[in-house]
């Protein structure tokens, strides 16, 4: 059997779908949870990132760095770790996270912009953080550019590279085929992170693992942006289908998700409709509830609103191009 690291982001891509409401109280007891169920890895953190609570974001009902100190404190074997997108986060804020208790980072870019990594993985793995790259909305490029930028950041020192389906568009030969050749010509292990836009988040994650990747994220619930990210508790059990193993226990993960996860979610994390077109459309996921909000403040279909969005190929970081594209909507309709 091979064996493979599963990172959990229940704590920060499961941040979006609860529009940031974690309290200290609620991460205490998923990370203890988490940690007693034999997670090697949590990663926690505004949705989009360390220093993500904006404006432009959403803000977290808690600071962050309170959050994480919280979870650092009752944390006994897996690592705590964060996102930093750099240019959202900081070093400044890597180095308040540090102070907290945190042991990993996960550097995140568009998976054309490796580049701007350089600084900020060559920083964290100063500071003896294991550092992974983190390529984000990787099925707006073909697989030929995504190891250039995968070669970069294994150039810089990360100890593996991530493929992000951020907007849940990819089957599983895409999957297949971006994550062998990036096996195939990496010194470094390779991730996946999946979205569930179109009910392949599960698949994808196996089609990962059977083309060489060794790190995969879940959530419990499978909360997350958009659709949610591959279940947690789910992808654990099927792994073992599939002859891959995780060293995670199964029954408190089930115990965890149910128990304490579920209460906390505003809604069920189904395919909606507006999930589906994120799926449809390679829309960033974390745009949903965005899109949401601007298409009942114009009055246009949010179906629409992510078309619109897709043909522009917008990406994290632009969110204030939602309330644009919806403006301009409700302007022609009223033509």
């Amino acid at each position: 059997m091979d064996k493979i690291t599963l990172i959990d982001t229940t704590m920060r891509d499961g941040s979006h779908a609860i529009s940031h409401t974690y309290t200290i109280a609620e991460v205490i007891a998923i990370a203890q949870g988490l940690d007693e169920a034999g997670v090697e890895y949590i990663e926690i953190a505004h949705g989009d990132g360390i220093g993500g609570s904006t404006i432009n974001y959403g803000f977290s009902k808690t600071n962050e760095l309170d959050l994480i100190e919280a979870v650092c404190k009752v944390v006994k074997k897996a690592k705590v770790t964060i996102l930093l997108i750099p240019g959202v986060g900081t070093i400044e804020d890597v180095e308040e996270a540090i102070k907290r208790g945190i042991k990993a980072v996960r550097v995140a870019t568009h998976c054309t912009e490796a580049d701007i990594s350089k600084q900020h993985i060559e920083y964290c793995l100063s500071k003896k953080l294991d550092t992974f790259g983190f390529l984000m909305m990787s099925h707006t490029v073909n697989k030929e550019k995504l190891l250039e930028q995968a070669l970069l950041m294994e150039s810089y020192g990360a100890k593996a590279v991530y493929i992000a389906d951020s907007a849940g568009y990819m089957i599983t030969s895409d999957v297949y085929d971006k994550v062998k050749l990036l096996k195939n010509n990496l010194k470094i292990p390779i991730g996946f992170h999946a979205h569930n836009n179109l009910s392949l988040a599960i698949a994808n994650s196996i089609s990962a693992m059977q083309a060489g990747a060794s790190y995969i994220d879940g959530s419990l619930k499978g909360l997350g942006a958009g659709s949610g990210n591959a279940q947690l508790e789910v992808l654990n059990c099927v792994m073992e289908r599939y002859n891959f193993i995780s060293n995670i226990k199964a029954y408190p993960l089930m115990d965890i998700a149910s128990d304490i996860v579920e209460p906390i979610m505003k809604r069920p994390q189904i395919i909606n409709t507006v999930s589906l077109m994120l799926g449809i459309t390679g829309v960033y996921s974390s745009f949903m509830l965005h899109a949401n909000e601007a298409a009942k403040k114009f009055d246009v279909d949010v179906r629409e609103i992510l078309v619109e969005l897709g043909k522009r190929k917008m990406v994290g970081g632009q969110e204030d191009k939602i309330i644009e594209v919806a403006y301009e909507l409700k302007n022609n309709k009223n033509k």
